[in-house]
C-alpha cells in the first residue's frame, strides 16, 4: 500500500475526470493500448482493460479480469510477451467510495530462463504440461492481497501460462490453461497467463469518426491479437465493505502497474529506486482523446483519489468535445451542457444521492448503508453493483440496452462497450432512447472468439499470425 506521503506526492496534479469524457468516447487505442507516450514504449506494463462481473456459474463470486500488453502478435518470437520481473501488477478494490484501496491484489513476477548458451528457442519440443522439460522459458508469480496495515501472501510461486508459441509447440493449450488456473484461500482461483485480447471494436475513429460516413465499421481490428491477462475469482464477501455484500453491495476497480526506474547498462538493465505508479485503468476508453498528449503520462501516474481537482478537465467532462465532433460531422446535436450524467455515470457512480440527473440508484458506494457520505470521493473507476442479478440473455449494450448487470454496471466480456459509450456522449442516458442515428455503431457487436462458460472465461489466446486471416 502506498503510505499516507505517497499518496499526497500523487494527488492533485491531474484529474481522471478525463475519464468520464474520454470513457464516453469511440475507441481511440483500443481501450487503453498504447494510450500515452511513455507507456507506448513500455508495453509490458501497459495496462489494456479492466472487467468485473458476477461470475455467471458462481454468483456468490465476483471475476475480475486485467489485460496488459496489449497488440501481442502470437507468432512475436524468439521472446514473445514476458511480464516484467521489476513491476508490480495491482487490482484495487474501493468498497466504501473514497477512492483509496480497501484492498489490492498485487503480482510480482519471476523468471527462470533454462536457454542459457545453448538455444535461441523458447521451447525446445512439444510442450504437454506446465513443468514439461520441454518448456525453457518460464515465470513464476506471486500474489498478496493488501489491506490498511497487513499483507496476506494468496500464492507463492505459482506458475503463470507461457505464451502460446504455435500448434507444433503446444498442442493443446487448454490443458495448460487449466494446470495454470489455481485455488487461492477463502475459496477463490486465480489464472495469470496470455488470452485472446477479449475486447471488439473497430479503431477507424481516427478517420472522421469511421469515415465521416459510418462506411469505415464492421471491422474488428484486434482480431487475432493477444494479450497478459490476470483473472482472479474470489467471493462477493471478500470484496464488500465490512464483508457484507448484502448492505454493501458496490465496489470500485481499478487496476494499475508500478514499476522501477531501470539503469541500462551495455546487455543489462538493472532495476533502481522506488517504485513508480505508469499505467492506470479503471473504465474502458480513458485517457485517449479528451486528455492532450501533455498530460496523458501524467494520468497514468495519478491515484483516483486525486480526480476530482482539476477544473479544466471537468469542464471537458461538462462539455464533451465527442458530442461536438458527432454533431458537426453527422448532424447529430450535442446535448446541452452541462453534461452531469456523464459525471455521474463515470465519477460518482449512478445513484439519486448523488442529485444528478439518472433518476436510479444502481452502482455508486454512496448506496452502500455503512459508506459515509462525508468521505466519498468522486473518482474515476469501474464501479460494480454485486446485488444485481446474473442476466439471463445478456444485453450487449448494458444498462442502456435494459440489461442493469451490463456496463456501466461493472463490465462484462460480451459487454459492447464502444456502442454504449457512443450513445452515452449522445445524451442516450438522459433520455432513455438509443439515439437512431448511431444505432448501429461500429457494428462490431462480439469477440471474433466465444468466450468460455467457466473460469476464467476470457478466450485462449491465438496462435495463427494475424496478417494471415
Amino acid at each position: 500500500m502506498p503510505t499516507s506521503n505517497e499518496q499526497r506526492l500523487r494527488r492533485g496534479a491531474i484529474a481522471a475526470a478525463v475519464v468520464a469524457a474520454a470513457a464516453a468516447i469511440p475507441a481511440a487505442e483500443a481501450s487503453s493500448h498504447r494510450e500515452a507516450p511513455l507507456i507506448a514504449a513500455d508495453p509490458a506494463v501497459d495496462n489494456t482493460d479492466v472487467y468485473a462481473f458476477t461470475s455467471p456459474d458462481k454468483p456468490d463470486t465476483v471475476t475480475l479480469v486485467a489485460n496488459w500488453f496489449g497488440l501481442q502478435e502470437p507468432n512475436g518470437g524468439p521472446n514473445f510477451y514476458p511480464w516484467a520481473t521489476d513491476a508490480r501488477y495491482d487490482l484495487n478494490i474501493d468498497a466504501d467510495g473514497d477512492a483509496v484501496p480497501d484492498k489490492t491484489f498485487r503480482f510480482t513476477f519471476s523468471t527462470d530462463d533454462r536457454r542459457g548458451k545453448n538455444t535461441f528457442l523458447y521451447n525446445n519440443g512439444p510442450v504437454t504440461s506446465i513443468n514439461d522439460d520441454n518448456l525453457l522459458f518460464r515465470q513464476n508469480y506471486s500474489l498478496e492481497l493488501m489491506e490498511p496495515g497487513k499483507s496476506t501472501t494468496l500464492v507463492r510461486n505459482g506458475r503463470a501460462a507461457p505464451s502460446n508459441t504455435g500448434a507444433a509447440s503446444f498442442p493443446d493449450f487448454a490443458a495448460i490453461r487449466d494446470q495454470a488456473t489455481v485455488k487461492i484461500p477463502g475459496g477463490g482461483q486465480v489464472y495469470v497467463g496470455p488470452s485472446e485480447d477479449s475486447f471488439f471494436l473497430d479503431l477507424r475513429v481516427f478517420d472522421l469518426l469511421y469515415g465521416g460516413n459510418l462506411k469505415e465499421v464492421n471491422q474488428d481490428t484486434l482480431m487475432g491479437y493477444n494479450v497478459n491477462t490476470i483473472a482472479i475469482q474470489v467471493p462477493k464477501t471478500m470484496l464488500a465493505l465490512k464483508g457484507d455484500p448484502k448492505r454493501n453491495p458496490v465496489i470500485g476497480v481499478w487496476s494499475d502497474t508500478e514499476r522501477r526506474t531501470l539503469r541500462l547498462d551495455p546487455g543489462k538493465a538493472t532495476p533502481q529506486g522506488p517504485f513508480v505508479q505508469v499505467s492506470r485503468l479503471g473504465n474502458p476508453l480513458v485517457n485517449e482523446v479528451v486528455s492532450s498528449a501533455a498530460i496523458k503520462d501524467a494520468f497514468n501516474g495519478l491515484e483516483p483519489v486525486g480526480d476530482a481537482s482539476v477544473q479544466a478537465l471537468l469542464d471537458r467532462v461538462n462539455d464533451p468535445e465527442l458530442a461536438r465532433l458527432i454533431q458537426a460531422i453527422y448532424g447529430i446535436p450535442a446535448p446541452k451542457t452541462p453534461r452531469a450524467d456523464l459525471v455521474e455515470i463515470f465519477l460518482t457512480g449512478i445513484t439519486t444521492k448523488a442529485g444528478g440527473p439518472i433518476k436510479a440508484d444502481l452502482n455508486s458506494q454512496l448506496n452502500n448503508a455503512d459508506v459515509d457520505p462525508k468521505r466519498f470521493a468522486p473518482s474515476e473507476m469501474l464501479r460494480l453493483n454485486m446485488s444485481t442479478p446474473v442476466a439471463k440473455n445478456p444485453n450487449r449494450l448494458g444498462v442502456l440496452g435494459g440489461d442493469l448487470q451490463g456496463f456501466p454496471n461493472g463490465r462484462r466480456l460480451t459487454d459492447d462497450v464502444v456502442d454504449i459509450e457512443i450513445q452515452a456522449v449522445v445524451g442516450a442516458a438522459q433520455t432513455g432512447k438509443l439515439v437512431p442515428a448511431l444505432a448501429k455503431g461500429d457494428r462490431v457487436n462480439a469477440n471474433d472468439v466465444r468466450f468460455g462458460d467457466r473460469f476464467p472465461y476470457v478466450g485462449l489466446p491465438s496462435n495463427r499470425a494475424v496478417n494471415s486471416r
